[in-house]
């Protein structure tokens, strides 16, 4: 799996000086667009070729809070590619040995310049498939939830 370190801002905690839970989903957009980055394109140069992927699904099973200036780890691979969507996995760790504070998964199709959903572009789905996949324990966990 890929992975990005962020710390936690003071900004992203609530009142009880958890990271606010909204904030993980954000977390797991910044793991997709610097895994994808990593691979050696941006997720605003596929828009520019003509593809975008809305998110169908999104869900996150949360363990253990993150606070502030915790430096996390976002683990991100793809889970599956399918003919018209692919998902993604996340494990948030503080650091990146460490137990999963969160871990979850976000499903996306593939839509056109008009708007309509279908196959990627030959190029993006190589991309998708040459990036790091979602593998043991954690594949198993995402797995159940579905």
């Amino acid at each position: 799996m890929h992975s990005f370190e962020l710390r936690v801002r003071y900004g992203d905690t609530d009142q009880m000086g958890f990271a606010y839970y909204a904030n993980y989903l954000r977390w797991f957009e910044i793991g997709r667009a610097e895994m994808l980055r990593a691979q050696g394109t941006s997720y605003r140069e596929v828009e520019a070729r003509g593809t975008s992927l809305p998110v169908l699904e999104a869900w996150c099973r949360y363990r253990t809070p993150a606070r502030y200036d915790d430096l996390l780890a976002i683990a991100t691979g793809v889970l599956s590619l399918k003919r018209a969507s692919v998902r993604f996995g996340y494990r948030v760790t503080r650091g990146p040995a460490a137990e999963p504070l969160a871990f979850g998964a976000t499903e996306h199709c593939f839509l056109d310049r008009e708007g309509k959903p279908g196959r990627p572009p030959d190029a993006l789905r190589d991309l998708l498939a040459r990036c790091p996949r979602v593998a043991g324990a954690l594949e198993r966990d995402l797995e159940r939830r579905s």
